[in-house]
């Protein structure tokens, strides 16, 4: 549990303050680290007696003879989660050293659980990143990724939902957003990882729907104070054999989400993904047909226009323009393209001519 590199950082970060050699044992009384590299991996027989009695051993110079090689100090048990797992020991006069000792055992101790909690953290991490590419790219999935689950405390309990989280490229806070991704679903049924360049995943289990659509909607802002995202929300399943449908859809979400968006679930999307597979030259000449010559100014305002179903006001309001002006632009486009963007079938139209053309 205690390696070498740990024990070299112990020993150096505690001489700096205490100017006192240390040494670092490992539970069999070997020295793993020391200020006199001549020891290291000699036997210290005071830590093997350490390591049998569970107590401190003070050695002086009357008694340092039972215990061949070991020099006069204080040899202290470390412990993490009850479990001896090293020995510190500090050179000098034990009796001017039995505050110091002390300090050292809990500032080790201290030392040693932060270091094997963060390594713990990223082992986690990383199953959790290992395990979702083998859910989306597996054929069949072999009985050791059902462990590595049960193992991870996800539960194979439906809906399964999917989300993807795309940052900028110029981002360098991946890691900084796996953390606050996990603190924002607070220990609940999901695996969140880094999954490709500037992309993250979210993999839900076991929570509602409408749970999983509340924290979405919310996501956007908790992350907005350091990151800039968008989100494709894959479409729910009932098997953790089908993650990779809800995978699928997220990537289309994101893919055929309007960039303005911030969330695009793939329901959204559904009919222009299903355009898109289809002959991409037929499409396009459709398009064109349709659109005419419509300039940016006009496609803009069939977007917001179709966005907000058809309102006046409310696209109005969101274009920044009068409401007069918004009816001349749709009168416009009616005259150009020959469609009626007021008439179902017409908006209809354009605006599938409009999917195409983005």
């Amino acid at each position: 549990m205690l390696t070498k590199q740990l024990a070299n950082q112990i020993v150096e970060q505690t001489m700096i303050r205490l100017n006192r050699n240390i040494n670092v044992m490992d539970t069999n009384g070997m020295i793993l680290a020391s200020g006199d590299q001549d020891r290291v991996e000699s036997i210290h027989e005071g830590a093997v007696h350490v390591a049998k009695t569970n107590k401190p051993l003070w050695i002086t110079e009357k008694n340092s003879h039972k215990w061949p090689g070991s020099k006069p100090g204080i040899n202290m048990p470390v412990y993490f989660q009850q479990h001896l797992i090293a020995i510190i020991g500090i050179s000098g006069s034990p009796s001017a050293l039995k505050d110091v000792a002390t300090l050292l055992q809990l500032t080790t101790e201290m030392l040693i659980h932060q270091s094997l909690i963060v390594s713990k953290s990223e082992w986690k991490r990383k199953m959790k990143e290992m395990v979702f590419e083998e859910l989306i790219s597996s054929k069949t999935y072999p009985p050791v990724l059902y462990e590595r689950l049960e193992r991870l405390g996800f539960p194979l309990q439906s809906p399964f939902v999917t989300i993807l989280l795309e940052l900028p490229l110029t981002s360098t806070h991946y890691h900084g957003a796996v953390q606050q991704l996990e603190d924002y679903f607070d220990h609940e049924d999901v695996l969140v990882g880094h999954y490709q360049l500037n992309e993250l995943f979210i993999l839900t289990a076991d929570i509602k729907i409408e749970e999983v659509h509340k924290k979405i909607e919310k996501l956007p802002t908790f992350l907005q104070k350091n990151l800039s995202v968008r989100l494709g929300v894959g479409k729910p399943v009932e098997t953790i054999e089908e993650v990779q449908q809800s995978f699928q859809t997220a990537k289309l979400a994101l893919q055929y989400g309007h960039p303005s968006n911030k969330i695009t679930f793939f329901e959204e999307v559904e009919v222009l993904s299903l355009l898109k597979k289809s002959n991409s030259t037929e499409a396009k000449q459709f398009s064109n047909r349709v659109l005419q010559d419509l300039d940016e100014k006009y496609c803009n305002t069939l977007f917001e226009y179709f966005k907000c179903d058809q309102q006046l006001s409310i696209c109005a309001q969101g274009l920044s323009i009068h409401r007069h002006t918004l009816t001349y632009r749709l009168k416009k486009i009616h005259d150009i393209t020959g469609y009626n963007p007021y008439i179902f079938q017409d908006a209809l139209v354009l605006q599938l001519a409009l999917w195409v053309n983005e």
